[in-house]
């Protein structure tokens, strides 16, 4: 499965659709905005809500959904997610209005240079010994940034979280669902962004196409459909933050002549990984990742990564360099590299590479008068 390699168009991305709700509230964007969602968010409704389906890109919708289905049906446009297209860098995109390169959420494990260790970032966690690295939260100590729901609230207007991971933590989608359609009966114009954990979760153990995930998707579907049906004066937005695509997998420690040249585990994702060789062994790590995996990645010298301006535009975090390896391999095809073999055997959809599939989500747009 060779996919079609593309590369992120910052122009047109999730961080883009960030920057079109902030413009909407009259706060300064960081970048430019997202121009069909624009066009509808001049209409000047009550309520404007984000719903983030997680890895529910293009590809899925397209290979899941009927054609003449709700999601496809009030389908109004398709475009990019950051590279990685992965949750860690995308959401915190969507939440920011920055790109990778400029808020230093990379990826699920980040090289963090302060404190010269690889972290598992949203758990706080040593990527190799699952020790906790610090007391406080080093991703937000080091790369904290100003949200757009708090932006908004600073300002004076309404925004509102609706996430498993902050109060008051709905323990599901249905749970998340009241939530919205509560604040949307509050009084005065508001901005609601929902983050849902699936069908990431259920691609990544039983794949991209299988029955489980079909009716995981199907049943989303019913129930923002069934939301939108009780809401008024309101714009809904379903979008994503990456798609996802059915992979094969191995672990890097399989790998002796890769391995004795790395100065440290690779880091980002298991289809972008971030290689730091050794003095003096970049060129044989070169040649032996070329020699066992440049069929099925990209290495690309960092370099390469900064020319093509991969992690984004905009003025870089001052750390960002120093994060990145010697190399950055990223997948155009269907094998991951992961650290372990057990994960190696747990995921079969998986994301973070070029391929269009990954990279391509949709923008999914309901009014309601």
């Amino acid at each position: 499965m060779r996919g079609n390699i593309i590369y992120p168009d910052y122009n047109n991305s999730i961080v883009s659709l960030a920057n079109s709700v902030l413009k909407k509230w009259g706060l300064p964007a960081t970048g430019g905005t997202l121009e069909p969602l624009d066009d509808y968010l001049a209409k000047d409704y009550k309520n404007v809500v984000v719903i983030l389906l997680d890895g529910m890109g293009r590809c899925i919708i397209e290979r899941n959904l009927e054609e003449d289905g709700f999601f496809r049906a009030h389908l109004a446009g398709i475009y990019s997610s950051t590279f990685p297209p992965t949750t860690v860098a995308a959401t915190t995109s969507i939440d920011s209005g920055l790109t990778p390169c400029e808020h230093g959420w990379l990826g699920w494990d980040c090289y963090f240079p302060q404190i010269d260790r690889n972290v598992t970032v949203f758990r706080n966690t040593d990527t190799e010994s699952g020790e906790r690295v610090a007391e406080e939260n080093v991703a937000w100590k080091y790369y904290g940034y100003s949200s757009v729901v708090n932006r908004i609230k600073a300002a004076g207007g309404k925004a509102y979280y609706v996430t498993p991971f902050l109060p008051p933590y709905p323990g599901s989608f249905e749970e998340s669902c009241a939530l919205i359609k509560s604040y949307c009966r509050e009084p005065g114009q508001k901005y609601i962004y929902c983050y849902c954990l699936e069908p990431d979760y259920t691609m990544h153990l039983t794949g991209c196409y299988s029955i489980v995930t079909k009716r995981v998707i199907l049943l989303l579907e019913v129930m923002i459909e069934e939301l939108t049906a009780e809401l008024e004066d309101t714009i809904v937005v379903v979008t994503a933050d990456h798609g996802m695509v059915d992979s094969k997998a191995v672990w890097i420690r399989e790998y002796p002549a890769i391995m004795k040249c790395l100065k440290r585990i690779p880091t980002i994702e298991p289809r972008a990984l971030n290689l730091f060789a050794k003095e003096g062994r970049r060129d044989e790590l070169e040649k032996a990742f070329t020699d066992e995996f440049g069929d099925k990645f990209l290495l690309l010298p960092k370099e390469k990564v900064l020319e093509l301006k991969l992690f984004g535009c905009g003025t870089e975090h001052k750390d960002f360099r120093n994060m990145l390896g010697d190399y950055l391999a990223v997948a155009i095809d269907d094998l991951s590299i992961f650290h372990t073999e057990g994960e190696a055997k747990k995921f079969i959809g998986v994301h973070a590479g070029l391929t269009e599939d990954e990279l391509l989500i949709p923008l999914i747009i309901v009014e309601k008068e």
